[in-house]
């Protein structure tokens, strides 16, 4: 990485984590992106610059978790299903504790603060949507699904569908106060149990591999 890109990922990440820092002491809705420029030391068009709204300064990964799903199953073993990938992928992320799973309990914060925000909440959803559609694209694109197939896209809906209700459930889970481990154990069991359900229909699916 070159030092232009540094500095520009540095900056990007100086105004993200001051952002979550007045967020979670005032709550999206009450913080200005006026004030996230202040209390970093920038102008507010330094801010849009990399930022283009104050939900992208919220959910700053949003890219890499959008393009999640898609790349998982993109990139999995070729004697593997879609159910298999995503499978493998979520009892994973459960075990080792990735950020984004939200079993870590400062991640309880993070999920509030979307809660008290119907922005925020709409904005989730939205991500959830586009994950289903790139999901839905690799889909498509290995089973050789034509443009008037729904197929993939039902099939994506079922897939993102199951992923998306086990991380609202560990959400719900940690913003009550549970015990990690207790949550961990739950959503363990409840991805095999769901995931057994779908791989006894979409054990072949894809099978343009």
């Amino acid at each position: 990485m070159g030092l232009r890109e540094l500095k520009k990922q540095q900056t990007r990440e100086l105004l993200a984590d001051t952002a979550m820092g007045l967020f979670a002491e005032r709550g999206f809705d009450r913080v200005t992106v006026v004030e996230v420029a202040r209390a970093a030391g920038v102008s507010p068009n330094t801010v849009f610059n990399y930022f283009p709204t104050k939900e992208d300064l919220f959910f700053d990964r949003q890219d890499e978790v959008v393009a999640h799903l898609a790349e998982v199953v993109r990139r999995r073993p070729a004697d593997s299903s879609a159910v298999d990938a995503v499978r493998a992928d979520l009892l994973a992320g459960i075990a080792d504790g990735e950020p984004t799973v939200g079993l870590d309990p400062r991640m309880a914060a993070f999920w509030r603060i979307i809660a008290d925000s119907p922005a925020l909440r709409a904005r989730l959803l939205e991500l959830g949507e586009r994950s289903e559609a790139a999901l839905a694209a690799v889909l498509a694109a290995e089973s050789g699904a034509g443009p008037a197939d729904p197929l993939p896209l039902v099939v994506a809906g079922a897939l993102a569908g199951a992923h998306r209700a086990v991380l609202g459930e560990i959400r719900r889970a940690m913003v009550a106060g549970e015990p990690a481990e207790a949550v961990r154990e739950r959503a363990g069991a409840a991805v095999d149990r769901a995931f057994d359900l779908l791989a006894s229909g979409l054990a072949g699916y894809p099978s343009g591999r």
